[in-house]
């Protein structure tokens, strides 16, 4: 995992063992032991042997929203099983009934439920629809991969603000849809993309991280979105894992990283 600075920007550090996130970590403890002086003498010396230990501790608890193929949901899925994040994914929830992030939970045996947004009159008896779900498995953290629609307060409030999204573009720059798109017909030098703290202002909430990408001279859309979509699945386990660490401080539209 990468650390940040204060500016979200992602550099090489040593891995934190967070202090109340919850983890399965791993220790090693020198264990001592007795033993006769080699001279013959009858006093005691000491030896040890180094021991290894699992710490087990309760992982962070998320749902995750998506509307397609989920890409990001199985970066955090590999990260979770993998022991970089101390993090499960414990129920993914899809508007969308054929949607692969659905399969994607299927084969990491996760709960996977479809919402048809058809089946409610108001999109806020939708979304409290969601959130019901969501608190059926205990969740502590939303995250958003790749779903298509905004959300309301119905949504935010009831986890505290605690919801996350990932854009591919270097907000505040190119909000809204076709962000890669945005910045071609722009022609920013550099584009990348944002983990924030969702709010009702559509992708304008608190950034948390953010990665850079170079544009392209020949780059199309899909070239860039491809680029920009490599370093999306970094950065997102890894704001996940700070907020399991604790390690975000939100003051207003700021985030600081502790």
């Amino acid at each position: 995992m990468s650390p940040s600075t204060s500016s979200g920007l992602t550099m090489d550090r040593e891995n934190v063992i967070p202090a109340e996130a919850g983890i399965q970590t791993e220790a090693w403890f020198w264990i001592p032991t007795p033993r006769l002086n080699p001279a013959g003498t009858g006093s005691v010396g000491m030896t040890g042997t180094k021991e290894h230990f699992q710490v087990n501790q309760h992982k962070l608890r998320i749902g995750v929203l998506a509307s397609g193929r989920g890409s990001n949901l199985q970066a955090i899925i590999d990260a979770s099983e993998q022991g970089k994040i101390n993090v499960q994914v414990v129920v993914v929830i899809s508007d969308v009934a054929g949607a692969y992030a659905l399969e994607r939970a299927k084969k990491h045996n996760i709960p996977g439920v479809h919402v048809n947004p058809k089946a409610f009159k108001t999109k806020k008896e939708y979304e409290q629809a969601i959130v019901n779900r969501l608190r059926e498995h205990d969740i502590r953290l939303v995250a958003l991969a790749g779903y298509m629609r905004l959300v309301t307060d119905v949504l935010i409030d009831a986890f505290d603000g605690n919801v996350m999204n990932i854009h591919p573009a270097l907000l505040p720059s190119f909000k809204g849809l076709h962000a890669q798109q945005q910045a071609l017909e722009y022609g920013v030098r550099y584009s990348g993309c944002t983990v924030h703290f969702v709010t009702i202002d559509v992708d304008g909430g608190p950034v948390i991280l953010q990665a850079v990408v170079p544009v392209l001279a020949n780059d199309t859309e899909e070239t860039l979105s491809a680029r920009i979509l490599e370093k999306e699945h970094i950065i997102y386990p890894e704001a996940v894992q700070l907020f399991a660490e604790g390690r975000l401080k939100r003051d207003g539209n700021k985030v600081f990283i502790i």
